[in-house]
């Protein structure tokens, strides 16, 4: 019976440092997935927004963003206001510019500059930057198709 106790117990070792070993391996691999970048699409970029050539003064928003202007009392907002530009964290994705007057999509790419429909390069600029400026109050008046 001796000679089973000791085989029993030289088995149970053997158990012990194989679970051991199948846990560091296990703890390795979370360790290296948790190091790695995050996707491209998952990737939070700087794009300013530059609303400051508007006349008057307004406020802006980017819905889901920024706080809405169109629910909130204009006195206490903290709505954006267009007299500084302000720097917003955006993923890749298509989202949408609006005052009260004047609205437009864009988009952000997965290399994280600005894209937005030609047609809109009269009151908007910045695409294939991080600054999105623009420079209407409303949609002025031009000579083609909409494609936005």
């Amino acid at each position: 019976m001796p000679a089973k106790a000791g085989e029993k117990r030289r088995a149970w070792t053997k158990v012990k440092l194989l679970l051991g070993f199948v846990t560091l391996v296990t703890m390795g691999s979370q360790q290296v997935t948790a190091a790695a970048p995050p996707p491209a699409y998952a990737k939070e970029h700087g794009i300013t927004i530059d609303a400051t050539g508007l006349t008057p003064p307004t406020m802006w928003q980017v819905p889901g963003k920024t706080p809405m202007i169109m629910t909130l009392d204009p006195d206490s907002t903290e709505a954006l206001r267009t007299t500084t530009p302000y720097e917003l964290k955006l993923k890749p994705g298509s989202y949408r510019f609006g005052t009260f007057t004047f609205d437009f999509p864009f988009a952000v790419t997965l290399e994280g500059v600005l894209d937005f429909a030609s047609s809109l390069d009269q009151c908007v600029s910045g695409r294939g930057t991080q600054r999105l400026t623009v420079t209407c109050s409303r949609t002025q008046p031009y000579g083609g198709q909409r494609d936005y």
